[in-house]
């Protein structure tokens, strides 16, 4: 009489817990890189719908960022990835800036963001908003 095997081997159980466990490393490492994305693009939009954001001097617009990163756990922007430029009848917003995150030795998960926006006129305005995430 012929017996069937009913489940998994211990192989394959342990090739399962090795792809699993890859996959929550790799969540668990970029999670804190997409949601800091996230709170600086809430930070722009927030910005951008403020009624007189468009009136704002650089500097006012500058110590406003900075103020709302506090309040949103952004670590990664410095001052020096903003770039504030008066274009026409607006503000053009400029944040650039990179996350690098250690993975032993030369290896490791990062990326570039970059944030666009404008500000027209008595509180209108929208952005454009692009990332690139990338390896080493």
């Amino acid at each position: 009489m012929k017996r069937t095997q009913k489940g998994i081997t211990l192989t394959s159980f342990v090739l399962v817990l090795a792809v699993v466990g890859f996959f929550a490393l790799m969540t668990m490492k970029l999670f804190p890189m997409y949601s800091e994305y996230y709170s600086v693009k809430r930070v722009m939009d927030e910005l951008a719908a403020t009624p007189k954001s468009a009136s704002m001097s650089g500097q006012q617009i500058q110590t406003e960022l900075e103020r709302r990163f506090n309040i949103g756990y952004v670590e990664s922007v410095k001052k020096e990835h903003i770039k504030i430029i008066r274009a026409g009848k607006g503000t053009k917003l400029n944040i650039a800036y990179e996350v690098r995150l250690g993975g032993g030795g030369n290896r490791g998960a990062g990326g570039r963001v970059g944030n666009n926006g404008y500000v027209y006129g008595p509180g209108g305005g929208g952005w454009e908003v692009f990332a690139s995430f990338a390896g080493p």
